[in-house]
């Protein structure tokens, strides 16, 4: 199953200049800041969590939180997506997979998921 979203960046920022760690917590955790850097980084990890969600066809909502789709790094920087055993199980996913991408404005992930087909 795959996934794909695009954010334009700006979006992001205006956010986070209005609301600040408040805005980032609505969709990550306090671990996820820590990753954050800048705007762009965390406009990475909203589409990484977007595609997740669409690559489990559900989106954000009852099935899967923001909160439900964890992101880090490999010792090396390269995102990886961790998720919830309630995701784990609900969705029979055995692997995932992950890339995230920036250009100019706008930043764009990828995610793939492995495991069991469901007629949901």
């Amino acid at each position: 199953m795959i996934g794909i979203d695009l954010i334009k960046t700006s979006r992001m920022n205006r956010l986070m200049e209005r609301f600040g760690e408040k805005a980032l917590l609505k969709f990550l955790s306090k671990d996820e800041i820590l990753l954050v850097t800048n705007y762009k980084t965390a406009s990475g990890f909203w589409a990484a969590k977007e595609a997740c969600s669409k690559a489990l066809g559900v989106g954000i909502g009852a099935e899967c939180s923001f909160h439900d789709i964890v992101i880090s790094k490999t010792k090396k920087g390269a995102p990886q997506i961790l998720l919830t055993q309630k995701i784990l199980n609900n969705f029979s996913i055995s692997d995932t997979s992950v890339s995230i991408t920036h250009d100019g404005e706008y930043a764009i992930a990828v995610v793939a998921l492995e495991g069991k087909r469901t007629n949901r």
